[in-house]
């Protein structure tokens, strides 16, 4: 179930991504996350390192269930930070405070540094943080954030005499898509389609031929890297197969849209079995295909995340059903058939799986898109 788990050549830890590792990948524990230089510690939320100056500024933080003043909104962050062990309790399993935090406190003046800095941080998100992004049962990569704000806060909870509580809050963003850096296969790629873009002298189908061949050379680059166990690893090579070549916008950096981790997560656990209708359907090698369906779609408008409470595995039909608003989900998981298709009957609700959480904030967007307030029922 765990798409990445890196146990070969992975860059140095440093301020920014780590060569070899792109947003997505997922490891079982934070010993893993450790290992391949995403965060310097096991068990404290905020990494730091020493910038060029020797001052410590913090590379990495990790969103795991943390304080109740925290909010996670995948693009937006809210972070309440740290203190030492002899200052924290527990409440019912909740995470509390006995006096206030410090701006000293070496954690806190490391991320501090690093909004000073501008300095982008990792953001690694646990099962226990908020069931609407968290993966399942493991620890993922999710990109560069900058920290955008920082403020002295009191917290919601004041001490056991009832002392109010002074925070160290600090609010993070996720930068675009286009400062998620792409893994090195993805970029040679992308490079290549700059060069297309910017050579006007040389005739369309010579262009054409040289580009194609360049591209077939990084293929087979990518699968040697995999075979050789070196960093490029199989799901970049397997995702320059056929249909996973770029999607063209202009002026803005090109990029390869690979099966995502989570994607391939959800297929799993069904088995590739379609939560909508049942179908199952089998290659002649016997392996099942099936598609990952975002509820919320990602990119502008909807700016959905790619994390597994927004992914349903779904028959190739029942993609498409779902994309066109052909079908709806109730908050029951009803499914609500808007427009029919021959020989395209579903499930009277949707199929689900112990471990797949669908949040029902997903579905909700999804059925208020298409039918808007009114009760999808009555339609």
């Amino acid at each position: 179930m765990i798409d990445s788990i890196q146990d070969g050549w992975v860059g140095e830890r440093r301020i920014g991504h780590i060569e070899g590792i792109a947003p997505g990948a997922e490891f079982h524990r934070r010993k893993q996350v450790k290992r391949n230089n995403l965060h310097r510690d096991t068990v404290r939320g905020i990494s730091w390192i020493a910038d060029e100056d020797g001052s410590d500024v913090a590379d990495a933080i990790v969103l795991h269930g943390g304080y109740d003043d925290d909010r996670d909104d995948w693009t937006q962050v809210r972070y309440t930070r740290a203190s030492p062990d002899k200052d924290k309790y527990k409440d019912e399993g909740v995470p509390k405070l006995l006096r206030s935090q410090s701006w000293a406190y070496p954690d806190n003046a490391a991320l501090k540094r690093s909004y000073e800095r501008d300095h982008p941080v990792r953001v690694i998100r646990g099962w226990k943080g908020d069931s609407r992004y968290s993966p399942i049962s493991c620890y993922r990569y999710d990109g560069l954030y900058r920290i955008v704000k920082i403020r002295t806060a009191i917290s919601k909870w004041p001490t056991p005499d009832g002392t109010p509580i002074e925070i160290c809050q600090f609010d993070l963003e996720r930068l675009p898509d286009a400062f998620q850096d792409p893994t090195s296969v993805e970029q040679q790629i992308a490079n290549l389609l700059a060069q297309q873009e910017e050579s006007e002298s040389l005739p369309q189908a010579e262009l054409h031929e040289e580009l194609q061949g360049e591209l077939q050379e990084g293929l087979e680059e990518g699968l040697e890297a995999a075979e050789d166990g070196e960093p490029e690893g199989e799901s970049e090579a397997e995702s320059l197969r056929g249909e996973k070549f770029p999607k063209m916008r202009a002026a803005q950096v090109q990029r390869l849209v690979r099966d995502a981790a989570v994607a391939r997560n959800v297929k799993e656990l069904h088995g590739g079995e379609c939560q909508v209708c049942g179908l199952r359907l089998l290659g002649p090698d016997e392996r099942p295909y099936s598609e990952g369906a975002h509820i919320r779609p990602l990119g502008a408008p909807h700016c959905g995340p790619d994390v597994e409470p927004n992914v349903l595995c779904l028959c190739p039909n029942c993609h498409v059903r779902l994309d066109i608003g052909a079908i709806v989900i109730d908050e029951d998981w009803s499914i609500i058939v808007r427009a029919g298709a021959l020989g395209g009957n579903v499930l009277p609700k949707l199929k689900r799986q112990k471990k797949h959480k669908v949040h029902l904030d997903y579905i909700r967007y999804h059925r208020k898109h298409w039918v808007g307030e009114s009760d999808p029922s009555q339609e």
